[in-house]
């Protein structure tokens, strides 16, 4: 259905994706925009997955909802998993897609090798090794940073050639084009006359942090506590839980003292007001380094090859150990007007010489497409 003509209808190359979590709404939902300008149509479905489905309604999209997460036990996740599989296919068999698409979606690579339909996996996260064994080798083409080498793919059992590079971090693909929106100050009573510190808990339910942290976030809590304690409550705390198990600990641990959403928010909106952002996880460490934000990363897995070379940028610190954390915090916020101009400059540098990974991969897609078919 490559762009052919029957009966004097032109049928358009569908293509199918499937979203995931906030990180791949934001990113996923962009590079569908650019494959529909380059001519392909698009359909998308996601999951019941808290923040991705409040996401879904902040944005005022309207994306199927097919099955759901399976929380932190692997019997669970294994079950939500194969249950969605079985959705999948009723759905999927009704749109009749020329191509799939995903971040790494186990049930959307599944599905699409058992209807016979080309895979195209994106992938920035090769520490992700569970996705990544169930996604990559059922994949035809694999979109990954020019910073993680092809051998570090090639592991997962996908060739050399298949694999593409584009010169860029994935939000980049939002953060170029972003202007932000003060109605965030508003919403969270926020003002612009104290510091702003945004604190974002880890990833506790994936896979690939499982048995090393705590299913809570303790390493959140003492770094927020010494904070407000050090500077006498003269800081707004930000902190943007995961699940919702994260959200009723914070608030029963930190009572009034800081801001805790209780849904989704525009969280670029906030990072760009923010004076310091503290984060556990991967998308919004990058995504604020992008905004010219000082970024203390307290990961609690090994560092990752993209954290490894925005630490080598000078756009992150990584510090593992909540004192020294709250000690550099401390210097940040002493500081902001240094700190700030500093890293804004380098993340305006660095951005500028970066290429939009949804251009890349739209174009690699329509170029490639005889061959995909």
């Amino acid at each position: 259905m490559n762009d052919s003509k029957f009966m004097g209808v032109v049928m358009l190359t569908k293509i199918w994706i499937d979203v995931l979590t906030p990180k791949q709404l934001l990113f996923l939902t962009k590079i569908s925009k650019k494959l529909e300008e380059h001519g392909f149509e698009v359909f998308l479905t996601s999951r019941e997955y808290q923040e991705v489905c409040e996401l879904i309604k902040l944005k005022g999209l309207n994306i199927p909802i097919i099955g759901k997460h399976g929380g932190y036990r692997l019997k669970d996740k294994l079950l939500a998993s194969t249950e969605r599989i079985l959705f999948l296919i009723r759905h999927i068999e009704k749109i009749e897609p020329d191509i799939a698409l995903s971040f790494s979606s186990p049930e959307a690579a599944r599905v699409a090798y058992g209807l016979n339909i080309p895979h195209v996996c994106v992938n920035d996260s090769p520490h992700s090794e569970a996705v990544a064994r169930l996604t990559i080798p059922l994949s035809k083409l694999l979109f990954t940073p020019k910073i993680i080498p092809k051998k570090v793919w090639e592991k997962y059992g996908i060739p050399k050639q298949a694999i593409i590079q584009y010169r860029a971090l994935d939000p980049v693909t939002w953060i170029k084009d972003f202007q932000p929106n003060p109605e965030i100050l508003k919403n969270l009573k926020l003002n612009l006359k104290q510091p702003i510190v945004t604190i974002r808990p880890t990833e506790a339910y994936a896979a690939y942090l499982r048995g090393k942290i705590s299913n809570i976030c303790p390493v959140t809590i003492k770094i927020a506590q010494k904070l407000l304690k050090l500077l006498e409550n003269k800081v707004q705390i930000v902190i943007i839980p995961r699940y919702k198990e994260q959200r009723k600990v914070l608030k029963e641990k930190l009572a009034e003292n800081v801001v805790i959403p209780e849904h989704a928010i525009d969280t670029a909106s906030l990072l760009y007001y923010s004076s310091l952002f503290i984060g556990a996880g991967g998308t919004m460490n990058i995504e604020a380094a992008l905004l010219g934000k000082p970024v203390i990363s307290c990961f609690p897995g090994k560092t990752t090859l993209v954290e490894r070379y925005l630490v080598n940028a000078k756009l992150i610190y990584r510090v593992k150990n909540p004192e020294k954390t709250v000690k550099l915090a401390l210097n940040i916020l002493q500081n902001a007007e240094k700190f700030l101009s500093s890293h804004k400059e380098r993340a305006l540098k660095i951005l500028n010489h970066m290429e939009d990974p949804a251009e890349v991969i739209a174009k690699e897609l329509k170029k490639r497409l005889n061959k995909l078919l």
